[in-house]
Formats: C-alpha cells, structure tokens, sequence
C-alpha cells in the first residue's frame, strides 16, 4: 500500500510528459502521497494518477484545488465517501461533469474514487534550459518550400484534433479526403495560425499552423509541405498545457502552460523556447495563488500583444511583444476562473468566460482594462465563440454553458447599438448543457452541441437556432452507438457547409469517429470524412485565418 514513496523506476502509462513527471514515478520524485487510509498499491497509485492527467485535471487542476470543477481535495473527498464519490464519477452531475461509466471500468473508478482522497503529488518545474533540451527541428527553415507541394486547395483544409492519439487530421475541405495525420502532442486542445497578420492577403497567410498539447508540446504544421513533412519543428513546454497564440507579425509564438505556471515565448520560425513568464500571483481576493494555471491566449488585432487569461488569478494580462526583453504586461483584474474567450467583430473588446463565476467577461484592447461583467447562468462556456446580428439587439456575442443547456446572447456593439452593449439580449433554452457554439455571417443558424449531458440521446444531438426567431428549428442526432458523443461546429470557408464531429470518449486503437457535414442552408447531411480517431475540434484554415465567427 503507498504511504510513502520509495524507489522505483518510472513506467509509462501514456505519452504524456505531465504523467511521467507527477505521478508515474513518485518515487522518482521524492513525492510523499500521506494517506494512511484510503490506501492503494504503488502500481494502482501511478494509474489512477494518469486517469487524473487525462480526464481531470483540466476541470480540477493538477493540485486538485478545484477551478470550473470543485476542489478534490482530500479534506473535501473524504466528506463524501467512498461510496458517493463513486457514483459521481459513474454518473456525472447535473452541475455540468460528465458521466464515466462509459470511458473507465468499475475497478478503474473504484480506484479513481480512492485516489482523489489522497494527498496529491507535487508536480516539478520547468527550466528554459531543459525546454531547450526538448526542442527538435524536423525541416530546417531555409528548406522551407517556396510553393505548396501539393495540387490542393489549402485554403480550405480543415485540421481535426484526433484527441487520444496525439495526432491532428489534416483534410481536404473540398475534396473531403484526409491529406495527413500529423503527430503532435497528446490531447491537443486548440490550434491557431497568426489572425490580423499585417500580410494577411498574402500568398502564405495561415500556411503554418501551431498546436499546443495537454503534455505541454508546441508543434508546428506547414502546410504547403508533402504529408509526411508537415511536422516541421517541436518545443515541450510545459508537463500540462492548454493554449498557444502567434504573434501578428508572425515573429513569437506563446504557449500557456497549466503545470508547470507559466507562459513561455518562442521563436515562431525555429521553435526555439527564448522566455518564460511565472503566472503566479495574487488574486482578485488578494489571495496568492500557486497553481495559476494558463488557460486562453489571443493575440491582439489591433495592437502588438497578446491577452493572457490567467485563470485562478481572476485576471487577463495584455502583454506587449514589441520588446521581449523588456516584456510590458498590463493586468486587469476581471473575475475566476476564466477560460475560453473571442473577439468582436471589430477585434477591439475580448469576451471570455469566467465560468465558475458564472460571468462573462468582456476587456477593452485600446485603454487595456474592463468593460463589463455580463452575469449568465451557471458556467458559460463559448469555445472560441459565435457573433451574429440579431434583429433586435443588433449585433450579439453568445455562449451555451457546461452547467445548464441553455443559449446567452448579449450585446456587443457599443458604437452602433449603445444601449445593448455588454446587456443580456436573450436565452434559448436547449435540451442540455454544451462546449460549443459557432455560427457564419452567411448563415440563418446559429449551432450548439451538447456534449456535457450525461443522457446519451442529448449528448449525441446537436441543436440548430435560428438567427431571426431565436428558435430552435431542428434537433439532429449524429449517432446511436455507445458511448459516443457529438461535439464542435465549424463552417467551411465560404459558409456553405458544417462540419460537425462524432467521437467515442473511450480510448480505441482504431478509429472511433467520424466528421459528418450538414449543408448550412437545408441543414441535411451531404458527406462524411471516415478514419478518424477522437475527432474534436476542427480549424478551417480560411476562416480561422480571416478571423470568421
């Protein structure tokens, strides 16, 4: 039974840095899990400890002090039980967490349930230096291509995250053909291209894309390379990441870290790590806050920076990269715990959810402070969000939420329609809580998945509202199989089509899911892109680029 660590070397659960630092191998590091009761053996230990990695720790944080989930730690599990802290996990809540009676087995959640009430280890640091080590250059710049290699409409390539196996789809939008699987980082969250690129009308705008994984690795796509080239450089760093921005110059790329807390600047052509900023810090209750995870970051449309969404900290930092070595970083005190945010149409005002304060936030990038904080239902969570102009209210900004199944539009034309600006314009009731929203300015509907459900016929179904009636006009279920949930929108480049994903929340060998698109007018399916496994979000490079919502 674990009381204490010992010596022992490492094993390898999954590819996942943040797992071989913190829990793989306690022993390792010198980590003292103290629990006298509930006990579990070294090798039961190191498994529940990578379940936690994959399937917790982005809610509940890796310290287990809880953020959009609640704390687990153990003064507050061992309230609950054994027993009550099983079913949980079994059964999810209504509150917005997912049932895992269909991705883990009874003895893995037996087990998970005994975990979470034991102290939890203490992950290590970081150093420039190690993330130096950990930098690998696969095509040299100067052996960049002068032209795509390909015949291939590029423009129109969608790139799907392929969740569980550390990879990222890239496909033909017009051809609906998977052009190549690319390797990158385990559980990748979000990739980005530079949006607002002074060049933006250039040859090559939205060519190179750059992904950030769950085990804190930053990838670089090309995308005029041949299939088998357009992994071109890597960096780690961080065990525990979320996010990646590129600066509009195209010079920096910034990579978020969750653990070890912190962001770190590179190059954006070489990869090569040069600065690391610590996240931690005071709160907006003047609490010092350890763990201060990371979680959004955008570049500025309009100005030289970055904003920064620093997530237990309650605050959004607009860092200027003019000069790096004499980093400017303006800090805003908002509200906890933010996460995922987007733009007006304008590019000026950046609405983010602070979902556990069940807010939205919206800060000014010209004067660099607050605008408004918008009070919507429990836990908004608008992804990388949706604009559409309403009738009424003109143009709106919406969210759905992970805490109730429900759409929030608010005003966000505070030049054009002053007296709706940053005021809730209305809320369509869905059928249960969702992670997306999308929408096009060609298109009469707006999408919302409703992937936190815990029934299956909701969490499969993805629901269509309409712009001008605010109704929900069609209901449509993408699968029946077990297991199975639909989740993310995105539109092609010229709005005519939707993709939508299916993916079995299990971890397979094989490929467990499928893109299916919808024609955006008659909302009825017209094709499907097969050979997938764990497709979840999707980046059309046109759109993404172009900077479309």
């Amino acid at each position: 039974m674990i009381k204490r660590s010992r010596p022992g070397a490492p094993s390898i659960l999954h590819a996942s840095a943040l797992s071989m630092a913190i829990g793989i191998s306690i022993s390792g590091l010198g980590v003292t899990a103290q629990a006298a009761t509930p006990t579990l053996s070294e090798a039961d230990f190191e498994a529940s400890k990578t379940i936690y990695f994959q399937r917790c720790a982005g809610c509940h944080g890796t310290l287990r002090k809880g953020a959009t989930g609640k704390s687990l730690e153990p003064k507050e599990t061992q309230k609950l039980g054994q027993e009550r802290l099983e079913k949980i996990i079994k059964f999810g809540t209504e509150g917005g967490m997912n049932n895992f009676d269909d991705i883990m087995s009874a003895d893995e959640i037996k087990k998970m349930a005994t975990y979470i009430q034991m102290e939890p280890p203490i992950p290590p640091e970081m150093s420039l230096a190690l993330m130096k080590e950990r930098h690998k250059v696969f095509v040299e710049p100067k052996d960049y291509p002068t032209k795509p290699l390909h015949g291939r409409n590029w423009k129109n390539f969608f790139l799907v995250i392929e969740r569980d196996v550390g990879k990222v789809a890239v496909i033909d939008g017009d051809k609906k053909e998977v052009v190549a699987h690319v390797p990158t980082g385990y559980a990748v969250h979000v990739l980005k291209a530079a949006e607002h690129h002074k060049s933006l009308h250039a040859k090559d705008a939205g060519r190179f894309w750059y992904t950030q994984g769950r085990d804190g690795k930053l990838t670089k796509i090309d995308l005029w390379q041949t299939p088998d080239k357009m992994k071109v450089a890597e960096v780690q760093i961080a065990y525990d990441a979320r996010d990646v921005a590129v600066s509009g110059d195209g010079k920096y790329v910034v990579g978020g870290g969750y653990w070890p807390p912190h962001f770190v600047i590179a190059d954006a052509m070489t990869m090569e790590p040069l600065k690391v900023v610590s996240a931690r810090g005071v709160n907006v209750d003047g609490e010092y806050v350890n763990e201060s995870r990371v979680a959004a970051i955008y570049d500025t449309p309009n100005h030289p920076s970055w904003l920064v969404s620093m997530k237990e900290l309650g605050q959004m930092w607009q860092v200027d990269y003019s000069d790096i070595d004499n980093l400017k970083i303006t800090k805003m005190d908002t509200a906890k715990f933010l996460h995922d945010g987007f733009y007006d149409p304008t590019g000026r005002y950046f609405q983010i959810a602070a979902n556990a304060s069940n807010k939205m936030v919206v800060v000014d990038t010209k004067t660099q402070k607050l605008t408004k904080l918008i009070d919507v239902d429990k836990l908004p969570h608008p992804g990388p969000g949706a604009n559409w102009v309403d009738p009424k209210c003109g143009p709106v900004g919406g969210t759905v939420h992970l805490g109730v199944g429900k759409v929030t539009a608010w005003g966000n034309d505070p030049k054009g329609h002053p007296d709706q600006a940053w005021k809730l314009c209305y809320e369509t009731e869905t059928d249960g809580p969702g992670v997306f929203i999308r929408t096009h300015p060609k298109s009469d509907y707006v999408w919302a998945d409703q992937t936190k459900h815990p029934e299956p016929e909701v969490q499969q179904s993805l629901q269509v509202i309409d712009k001008k009636t605010r109704e929900i006009v069609k209901t449509i279920r993408l699968t029946d199989k077990p297991g199975y949930a639909a989740v993310h929108i995105e539109f092609n480049n010229d709005g005519s089509e939707v993709w939508t994903s299916v993916w079995n929340r299990k971890d397979s060998k094989e490929p467990n899911g499928e893109i299916i698109i919808f024609d955006a007018k008659t909302l009825e399916e017209k094709a499907r892109v097969k050979g997938l496994f764990a497709p979840t979000g999707k980046f059309n490079v046109y759109n993404r680029v172009n900077h479309v919502t």
